[in-house]
Order: structure tokens, then C-alpha cells, then sequence
């Protein structure tokens, strides 16, 4: 089988491996889409905390071809995303149900070989059978639905409140779908004006554009942001860029006792006055992947395929993979997120093509 390789700096290699030996708990998944992020671009760049060569691919979905013994609840052609995320269940975060934060924790694709590969071995206990009626390329971007979900989760969210999602990529533009559906009031603020319109179609009530040379809010959008939450500012503030300012940002505009999220990531040191968060007693919280949100984050996706169809903005052939990564490093297109369709999805478009040319010939006949 066919698998591509990150093996240094920018550099893919093609590589035909023998294909994996079913096992004991485990299943033998047909890798039809994967969608990319950041992270895959950063380990493409070799600029994150993994060992290059390494298989990337971590958010997917596929079609179970085969299952080991012990492995109950899957059955062979289920559609399925898989949870990519790995941990001990021993380390003190675990005991206390704080896996996601694992000391050891890994991941298909970041830290192990992944999803870029034509047939993948998966424990069974990390596929999430895809909701019927949900297109499979959809399901592939339950991972970032879910991290999306943990840090709306985070927030302890409440329905009638407003918060304020800072970053509308597509963290925050899931982030803004989940609080949409429960019941939050959403204002997004971004750099770019054509990710305010998608804001806006993922439920957004308003949309504050930040011009980066100017302050922000400006006194216009001070009105709106004030009116909207009684002058007190929101109660709930969502980070999803990773960029210092936007965290000063956060603790700047949230209310009183409100609460801050910190979900994008960033490698920079924030410069934030020691007397707003005692003064405020705010909630600062972090976020890092999710606690088994994955089916969570399907059913979002099954509720919204429109807006999860909105989110693929560029879509590639696996063995276009690096014109996919170039794409994302030169930033020459507006890019939301990119779908790589494996050789398996090709084949069974083509299938679905023959069968449906098949009904229409049977069709012609008849009412020849």
C-alpha cells in the first residue's frame, strides 16, 4: 500500500509498505479523506516538538475493512472518524479524568505515524461510527469539532449570555456553531472581513473586524459590544487566534467575573497587567484537545453540514499533497480547511458515478 512520508524540513516521500497485520482489539481502517491544520503544517515546517520522518494524519474518517477478535461494537464497512488521541490512564491528570492532558499523551499523526496512508490499524475503542445521512468528508473534521466543543465546554457557556470568540478560523467558527446551539449570543472579532461573513452564517449575532494598526474595539464597536452586554462586556471570551495581543485583548474587554479561554496556541509571551485578573477575578482557563468529544463533535457536524461544507475551502488529491502544504505555508489563497482525498474516496466516487449512470441508462430504457 501506498503511504507519504514527512522525512525532513518540507520534504514528502512516497513509499509503498507492506499493509498493517489485523490484531487483537484493533481494526483495519480504509482511509478515505483527511482534512489538515496547523499542527500538520508546523510538523511539515519541522517546527514542532516531533521526530521527523513521521506518517502525518490526524483528522480522518474511513470505512472498517476488517476487525481483530475482542473488538465488539464494529462491524466491517462501518463509515467511522477515530479519535487520534492516545494516554496512559495512570499519570495523576488521568486519574482525575483530565486525559487530554496526559503527561504521555500522543497522537496518531503528531507524535506516531497516521492517517496519510492507504490502510490504517486502529484500536477500536477510537472509532466513532459516522451518523447516518453525514457525508464522510464531513466526518473528517470531527477532531477539530471537538477541540472546538472542549474549549465552548471550558467555559461553562450560558444560554442568554454573550461571549466573544476572538478568531473566526475554523476553531472559532465551530466554537461559534456550538454556542449558537446553546443558546450563547456570539460576537466574533477577526482581521479578515471574509471570515466575519462565515461568523455571521455560523450563527454569529454580530461581527467586529480589528484593524491591527488601530485599537480595538473602536468607539463604534464599543457601542455594539456594550449594548449587547450591558455595559458590563462579555461574560464569556473565547481565544482562538494565539496571538498575544488578542489575549490582552480578552482580559481587557471580558466582564467581571467572567471567564477567558485560551485555545490558540502560540509559542510568544503575552504582556498582561498583574492587577486585571485578581481585580476582575476572572477565570483564565487553558484548553487542550478534548475529552472524547469526537461524537460529539459528528453530531455538530450532522446538525450543520452546510457550515461544515463551508469550512473546505480547497480540496487535493493525496498525491497532491505537497502543492496542499505549499498552500498553506505561502497563504497566496484564502484558506479555511483543506480536504485530502485518499485513493479510497476517488474509487468509490467513481463507483457511486457507474451506479448512478447505471439507474439513469435503466431509467432511459424504460420510459424508451
Amino acid at each position: 500500500m501506498l503511504t507519504a512520508r514527512t522525512v525532513a524540513k518540507e520534504t514528502l516521500r512516497y513509499e509503498e509498505v507492506a499493509a498493517p497485520v489485523l490484531e487483537p482489539g484493533r481494526a483495519l481502517v480504509r482511509v478515505h479523506h483527511v482534512t489538515l491544520c496547523g499542527t500538520d503544517l508546523h510538523i511539515w515546517e519541522d517546527d514542532y516538538p516531533t521526530d521527523l520522518p513521521i506518517v502525518q494524519g490526524h483528522e480522518f474518517s474511513g470505512v472498517v475493512e476488517s476487525v481483530g477478535r475482542n473488538a465488539a461494537g464494529i462491524r466491517v464497512g462501518d463509515m467511522v472518524a477515530v479519535s487520534p488521541m492516545t494516554y496512559c490512564g495512570t499519570c495523576r491528570p488521568c486519574r482525575s479524568g483530565r486525559f487530554n492532558v496526559c503527561r504521555k499523551i500522543g497522537c496518531i499523526g503528531c507524535y506516531s505515524d497516521g492517517a496519510l496512508v492507504e490502510l490504517l490499524s486502529v484500536p477500536v475503542d477510537k472509532l466513532c461510527p459516522v451518523p447516518e445521512g453525514l457525508a464522510l468528508e464531513l466526518a473528517a473534521m470531527a477532531e477539530p469539532a471537538s477541540i472546538a466543543m472542549q474549549a465552548v465546554n471550558r467555559g461553562r457557556p450560558v444560554a442568554g449570555e454573550t461571549a466573544l470568540v476572538l478568531g473566526s478560523g475554523p476553531i472559532g467558527l465551530l466554537a461559534t456553531l456550538y454556542l449558537t446551539d446553546l443558546g450563547v449570543n456570539v460576537v466574533c472579532a477577526d482581521t479578515e472581513a471574509d471570515r466575519l461573513e462565515l461568523a455571521t452564517a455560523f450563527g454569529a449575532v454580530d461581527t467586529l473586524l480589528v484593524a491591527p494598526a488601530e485599537g480595538f474595539p473602536d468607539a463604534e464597536q464599543k457601542t455594539r459590544l456594550d449594548r449587547l452586554t450591558d455595559g458590563y462586556g462579555p461574560g464569556l471570551v473565547l481565544e482562538a487566534t494565539g496571538a498575544p495581543s488578542s489575549l490582552e485583548n480578552a482580559i481587557r474587554l471580558v466582564a467581571s467575573a467572567g471567564r477567558i479561554v485560551q485555545v490558540g496556541i502560540s509559542a510568544r509571551s503575552a504582556t498582561v497587567p498583574m492587577k486585571d485578573i485578581p481585580f476582575k477575578e476572572l477565570d483564565l482557563l487553558g484548553s487542550r484537545n478534548s475529552l472524547n468529544l469526537i461524537p460529539d463533535g459528528l453530531a455538530l457536524l450532522a446538525r450543520h453540514p452546510d457550515e461544515g461544507r463551508a469550512l473546505l475551502t480547497h480540496r487535493f488529491a493525496f498525491e497532491e499533497l505537497q502543492q496542499a502544504y505549499e498552500l498553506m505555508r505561502n497563504r497566496t489563497e484564502k484558506v479555511g480547511k483543506i480536504l485530502i482525498d485518499m485513493p479510497a474516496a476517488r474509487a468509490r466516487a467513481s463507483q457511486r458515478s457507474i451506479s448512478e449512470f447505471s439507474v439513469e441508462a435503466t431509467l432511459s430504457g424504460a420510459s424508451a
